[in-house]
């Protein structure tokens, strides 16, 4: 005999997860991450996915690249930002949803990956991963993209 009530199963068989938070977007994403947008940064795009156990952030903006770089490092990362030799296509769109490719397909992408209690960066301290990824363009500039939950 099950001890959940019918409304439990219901919740079960209609389990909205993920959905994007409405209204959760740039700031909401930022402030989770603690990511200062840089002044004068553009295209500063984010989301919100709600997930049962965790939500999931999405940032992502154009800026200088030096300034890219530095926002990479501020996340300070046990490796620094890197080319990575082969990355997989994803299996799901999540940049997508913000109107961008997915990072890890864009060649020549720049990638880190920190997990901030790890290196104890306690001013990220409800956040347990963050993916950076930081994308040369023309004219010295950088797309930068972050995931974190």
């Amino acid at each position: 005999m099950s001890s959940c009530s019918a409304a439990d199963r219901d919740r079960v068989t209609r389990d909205p997860y993920p959905y994007w938070e409405q209204g959760a977007g740039a700031s909401e994403a930022a402030d989770f991450m603690k990511v200062n947008v840089p002044a004068g940064a553009t295209e500063v795009k984010g989301a919100v996915q709600a997930n049962p156990q965790e939500g999931v952030y999405f940032l992502s903006f154009v800026t200088g690249a030096e300034k890219a770089v530095q926002i990479a490092e501020d996340l300070r990362s046990e490796k620094p930002i890197h080319t990575k030799a082969v990355d997989l296509p994803p299996d799901q769109e999540l940049f997508g949803h913000l109107g961008l490719p997915e990072p890890q397909t864009l060649k020549g992408a720049r990638w880190a990956g920190v997990c901030p209690p790890c290196v104890k960066d306690h001013r990220r301290g409800s956040v347990q991963w963050i993916d950076v990824y930081v994308y040369d363009m023309a004219g010295g500039k950088a797309r930068v993209y972050l995931h974190a939950f």
